[in-house]
């Protein structure tokens, strides 16, 4: 087991993340490896692990049935979307960090069939890496913002932070 040590919560303090609203996230790939498909021609092309991954963001709404997912993106690394909770009055409604724990833990076990069966390029140590970003959208401006972010994020993928050759 890894030793990670006292690592400092990224989460707002006293912020309760289940409550309505929306919220933007991105998930990384462990090691930012490209294992989701490739740009071509300012285009993501998602492979059968990326197909993968979106199958399961679009079942997000049967588990979850207080949210409404907004714009999404599977880039080669990582994944951007946004999650809008709808409804607070769902009995024992789970945090966001539960949603994306959940979707997490389906995609890594739907990867790993795709390791075993159809032979996709193994991952190290886990698929997704420990932690993931979020932020929480507090208007419409800024949810405008973000949504053309997502949508124009293969385009910019060489200059995007999480790039790799």
């Amino acid at each position: 087991m890894r030793n990670y040590g006292h690592r400092r919560s990224i989460r707002l303090k006293k912020f309760d993340y289940s409550q309505r609203g929306a919220y933007f996230i991105t998930l990384c790939v462990q090691n930012r490896a490209c294992l989701l498909g490739d740009i071509g021609q300012d285009t993501m092309v998602v492979n059968c692990a990326g197909e993968m991954l979106e199958r399961w963001w679009c079942e997000m709404e049967h588990k979850f049935p207080s949210i409404i997912l907004g714009e999404y993106v599977v880039m080669p690394n990582h994944f951007h979307a946004i999650i809008r909770i709808v409804s607070s009055e769902v009995p024992r409604q789970a945090p966001l960090s539960k949603m994306v724990q959940w979707f997490k833990t389906m995609s890594t076990n739907a990867y790993i069939r795709g390791v075993k069966e159809q032979g996709w390029p193994v991952f190290d140590g886990s698929l997704w890496q420990r932690n993931y970003y979020e932020h929480v959208i507090r208007d419409e401006r800024s949810y405008d913002a973000i949504s053309a972010y997502i949508q124009t994020n293969p385009v910019k993928w060489q200059q995007d932070k999480y790039f790799i050759l």
